[in-house]
């Protein structure tokens, strides 16, 4: 199992080795950022997806095309494009999710003209057929430019894409239910776990899942920590991630949207696979940066809490996400009404010093002890 582990360490801790080793074999890559992007259409049309979510560098060009107050992990993926850090990439894919977004396509054509900008216009009201025909038109947007980059397109193959790409989803779904049962897994290790996803082909990454969950499977859990569940837009800090270990939290289940959220909702298989990966994405739910008045998300998340035994819920809040801002209120009101500990820490991708968030987690491992 610890050499399961360690690849997929390998690749979360450097993507850059991943990208070089793809393109020494002739593949082309073609960057997604977040929060969503029709990772399936890339494959189809062969190129291999990489996940473009920033990294922890400092922001010094950055700052020329962008103000202070925009989130750190779009400013953090300028800062690597324009210095380099993505070179060899054939595009950049960037959807429409949230207001930072919508603007830092504009800005990467500047900044980074080396890689092309591909957008993702994905609409609000993304469930009547009007928004589901919204989605289809911008996925035929992005098919259309990255046939322009060698691609080529047909239903067929996404359809072959799209069962790759279920069967990942059900493998981290499976991994997730797992790894609440096994406290041994350290924070640190599951983050390995979800952010090698993205930089490697989902053929790789659900093998080396499914071959994990073989293992788990197979040992005896060890004694029960802390259950909590996680919740937040990124949670991958090493930092942040030793701290939880340190305290002793069993992270036994994730509302991150670099994590568990990527993989709830499947694509339907059938022959007008365009389509049914419109739908998709109508059908996604439970998260800051899909609209729905309703809010499930906040349900979900003591629902969830509830039914893994989880004794409190932690909310990584990155700095300046004005959607995760916003649902925070909301699900501090339910997890309270639900006799449920919450506590919130902020992050970003610039933070060197956790003195703060380990004397929050100091205060919030005693209240669960009691």
């Amino acid at each position: 199992m610890n050499e399961i582990l360690n690849k997929l360490h390998e690749a979360a801790a450097s993507p850059r080795a991943q990208m070089d080793g793809y393109l020494a074999q002739g593949k082309k890559i073609v960057l997604c950022a977040p929060v969503y992007t029709p990772e399936e259409i890339i494959h189809s049309m062969g190129f291999v997806p990489m996940g473009a979510w920033g990294g922890d560098v400092a922001l010094n060009r950055a700052k020329e095309y962008c103000p202070a107050f925009l989130c750190a992990i779009v400013q953090s993926m300028l800062e690597l494009g324009i210095n380099g850090a993505y070179d060899g990439a054939s595009a950049i894919v960037i959807p429409s999710l949230c207001d930072t977004l919508k603007t830092v396509g504009e800005n990467w054509k500047y900044a980074v003209p080396s890689i092309p900008f591909i957008p993702m216009t994905y609409p609000q009201n993304r469930k009547p057929a009007y928004g589901v025909a919204y989605t289809k038109a911008g996925y035929e947007r992005v098919i259309r430019d990255l046939e322009k980059l060698g691609g080529t397109f047909s239903e067929e193959k996404l359809r072959s894409s799209i069962k790759v790409y279920n069967r990942h989803n059900a493998a981290m779904r499976k991994v997730d239910e797992v790894l609440a049962k096994h406290p041994e897994i350290t924070a640190a290790q599951r983050s390995d776990i979800f952010k090698s996803a993205f930089f490697m082909t989902k053929e790789e990454h659900t093998a080396l899942v499914e071959a994990l969950i073989e293992k788990l499977e197979a040992q005896t859990p060890a004694a029960e920590k802390l259950p909590i569940v996680i919740s937040g837009i990124l949670t991958d800090a090493p930092a942040l991630n030793a701290i939880l270990d340190e305290m002793d939290m069993h992270i036994v289940a994730d509302d991150v949207a670099a994590q568990s959220r990527q993989y709830r909702t499947d694509a339907p298989e059938r022959a007008d696979a365009l389509n049914a990966l419109a739908e998709k994405f109508a059908n996604m739910d439970n998260c800051s940066v899909l609209y729905n008045q309703d809010k499930p998300r906040v349900k979900w998340i003591v629902d969830t809490a509830k039914a893994r035994g989880a004794k409190g819920v932690l909310v990584v809040l990155t700095k300046f996400c004005d959607p995760e801002e916003f649902d925070y209120v909301m699900i501090k009101k339910a997890c309270e009404a639900a006799d449920l500990p919450l506590t919130l820490v902020e992050v970003d991708r610039q933070m060197v010093r956790f003195e703060q968030v380990r004397t929050n987690l100091e205060t919030f491992r005693d209240l669960l002890k009691m």
